[in-house]
């Protein structure tokens, strides 16, 4: 049962329990340590569907945007309608003083003793967060914490809110490229996504404890997220942003990470529409079989073994597409059945 179907009272019995057992903090005025703190109270925020909200950022070497990030978001959580808040910021084996900077900044840091990732970091995060909402953001600055109270608006009608960039606000080649990943994953899902790479994003909780596990160690965790979300049949909405330019360089490289992300489509495509994936593939097997038979009847009198081959190909993607999409039906059943326990 999702967050919003629960009235009231439940939310308000369950945040008391977890303050009872040593949990969530639900009026402070002063920020405790581990960077857990009330926003206005519970008799403000109640009725509203982000309860509880955990601020989960990956930073690595970001001393240069960090301190006046930290400094943004303390002054954008305190206006929330959020009883409880936290900030954890995963030190992904920074060599400079992000994990201090943080620390004095009243977040709750989590260390790696290496960099183990972008995603990895994500990943620890969101298994640490204690609230029933996630926001996820980038440490290098780009993504504007003013946005944050639009998103918790939308929160209230979507399970996920992703901050859109419109394929603007970086390089020019990076634009482009992500405007071709938009594309082939709106072909995907079947739904028109403005941005599909973003890291700045608003969601449930209990969805991406879930989905955890399916998540990779790179940059490309939030193409996962958004493809498994929309395929899985939860509700993912979108709200425009600038972003901002960023100090120091980025961790992101073109290539590798850009590969990656293609790689990742395709299997999120067969894991949950396979049939987006083998129909075009056996659609084109057939016709250059067809093809190939035609040019060889008019040249040579006869039909070669290649145009036969083809054709078989064809239709063995075809059947594995559809044993595939069975399949798929299946996990998706098993998954909607776990969403309403």
């Amino acid at each position: 049962m999702s967050l919003h179907q629960k009235d009231a009272p439940l939310v308000s019995d369950h945040l008391s329990a977890l303050m009872n057992s040593g949990g969530l903090p639900l009026a402070r005025t002063e920020q405790p340590s581990g960077g857990a703190y009330s926003a206005v109270g519970p008799q403000n925020a109640r009725g509203n569907r982000v309860q509880s909200l955990s601020v989960v950022l990956p930073a690595r070497n970001e001393s240069l945007n960090l301190l006046g990030l930290m400094q943004e978001l303390q002054s954008v959580l305190r206006t929330l309608p959020v009883a409880f808040v936290e900030i954890v910021v995963v030190d992904d084996g920074s060599t400079d003083e992000t994990g201090a900077i943080a620390m004095q900044g009243g977040a709750r840091v989590i260390r790696h003793a290496e960099g183990l990732g972008n995603g990895a970091a994500v990943k620890r995060g969101i298994r640490e967060a204690r609230g029933d909402w996630i926001l996820l953001l980038d440490g290098d600055g780009q993504h504007p914490p003013g946005v944050i109270p639009k998103l918790v608006l939308e929160a209230e009608s979507y399970d996920m809110v992703v901050a859109s960039r419109g394929g603007s606000g970086g390089a020019l080649h990076r634009n482009f490229v992500n405007r071709v990943y938009n594309r082939l994953g709106s072909y995907v899902s079947g739904r028109r996504i403005p941005d599909l790479t973003s890291g700045f994003r608003l969601l449930r909780a209990d969805i991406a404890k879930d989905l955890v596990h399916l998540l990779p160690n790179t940059f490309s965790y939030p193409t996962t997220i958004t493809m498994t979300m929309l395929k899985a049949g939860y509700s993912v909405g979108f709200t425009p942003f600038t972003v901002r330019p960023r100090k120091g360089k980025s961790h992101v490289r073109l290539l590798a990470d850009g590969s990656r992300f293609f790689l990742i489509i395709l299997r999120i495509a067969t894991f949950y529409a396979p049939l987006r994936v083998f129909v075009p593939a056996s659609a084109l097997m057939a016709a250059l079989g067809i093809g190939w038979y035609v040019y060889t009847w008019f040249s040579e009198g006869r039909f070669t073994n290649m145009a036969l081959l083809l054709i078989a190909q064809s239709t063995m993607l075809f059947a594995l597409g559809l044993i595939s999409e069975q399949i798929a039906a299946i996990r998706n059943q098993r998954m909607g059945r776990r969403e309403d326990s």
